[in-house]
């Protein structure tokens, strides 16, 4: 360096956006065990490090803290939403969109929705259609195919258009069986199906089989021992609201436990699988359970997506499906708020304790 000269940043640089710790008395991380007094510190859009908020203050002694009551959990995925509003909690979720006049809200992964009816209408309109929304709609890495036609040659060819274009396929067990949606190509690791009735032991071994995730849409209506089922053979699951209006992943993992009690089922770690199954479960239906920026858990270079309830205990699982309101939410590493803190039933984040 010339005499004289002293360093400074390079030009066009900026300087890395600081660090921010979010403490609470309890940090549900998903993947991995709770945290008593835990923390998650972020930068910009990324988790950096979770753990004990004593750790976080230490390795981070110039972040500014968010002291959060309650229960820091791993944002949750809706796997299969309608048009109404995304409920407290849920920082992702797999919404329907019919064009490109309807891109639903920041935070929906958005599925082109394919209804053609026979193969004359698909290759007359429905096809460009498709192909424009996918290439014009916002954020294209978070695009995909709902191919909810019912005509077999179409479902065959959207399936082709999907791997073509390197895009997820949301399919629905209602309107086609899981053997004729295998039969399409349409099921495998790329794609996740929305279920909303009882599914026989073979079409759970063909879903199993194929790496496909199942995303119940809506469960009130399944016996538990369906559920169960799912879950205990191993089968990738996730929640969705449907188009349930005002339905929440949550509420319905919930309404899954109190049916089992009712029943006298209490599976080991049912409650763990259960949200499990509204996190990591709703990531992976969407292709997003892994590498940087994943979702539906809590790590090093994870997503700073998560949500604040006002859940204490010492079952932090069982407390959490009990459904305590929503204190907030981050997005993003965006602080956001919620229906109840704007309601004013929830509280916001206070100063942090010495």
């Amino acid at each position: 360096m010339p005499p004289g000269k002293r360093a400074g940043p390079a030009l066009g640089r900026r300087s890395p956006a600081p660090a921010v710790i979010h403490s609470a008395p309890l940090v549900l991380p998903v993947c991995a065990d709770p945290i008593r007094d835990g923390a998650v510190v972020t930068r910009a859009d990324r988790v950096l490090k979770v753990g004990s908020r004593a750790e976080a203050l230490t390795s981070h002694p110039a972040a500014r803290e968010v002291r959060w009551p309650g229960m820091i959990v791993a944002g949750l995925v809706d796997a299969g939403s309608g048009a109404s509003p995304a409920a407290p909690g849920v920082t992702a979720r797999a919404g329907v969109i019919t064009g490109l006049a309807d891109q639903g809200g920041r935070h929906r992964i958005a599925y082109v929705e394919v209804t053609s009816a026979n193969e004359e209408e698909w290759e007359e309109t429905g096809r460009d259609a498709v192909i424009t929304a996918i290439r014009e709609v916002d954020r294209p890495f978070a695009v995909g195919i709902a191919a909810h036609t019912r005509d077999p040659q179409v479902l065959e060819d959207v399936a082709v258009l999907a791997r073509t274009f390197g895009l997820r396929l949301l399919a629905d067990v209602d309107r086609h069986s899981p053997a004729a949606l295998d039969e399409a190509g349409v099921l495998g690791p790329l794609c996740h199906v929305a279920c909303a009735r009882p599914l026989d032991p073979g079409e759970r071994k063909l879903l199993r089989l194929r790496d496909t995730v199942v995303a119940l849409c809506p469960p009130e209506g399944f016996f538990a021992g369906d559920v169960l089922a799912l879950l205990d053979e191993g089968n990738p699951l996730a929640l969705g609201t449907g188009r349930t209006s005002g339905g929440s992943p949550l509420g319905m993992a919930g309404a899954i436990r109190r049916s089992a009690r009712e029943l006298g089922l209490r599976p080991r770690g049912l409650d763990r699988r259960l949200v499990e199954a509204v996190t990591l479960g709703g990531a992976r239906a969407l292709g997003m359970d892994r590498g940087q920026g994943r979702i539906g858990s809590l790590a090093p270079g994870a997503r700073a997506d998560f949500a604040v309830f006002d859940a204490h205990g010492r079952y932090p699982y069982a407390a959490l499906l009990a459904e305590p309101p929503c204190l907030g939410m981050v997005v993003g590493g965006a602080i956001t708020e919620t229906a109840d803190a704007i309601s004013g039933t929830g509280r916001p984040p206070g100063p942090a304790a010495p």
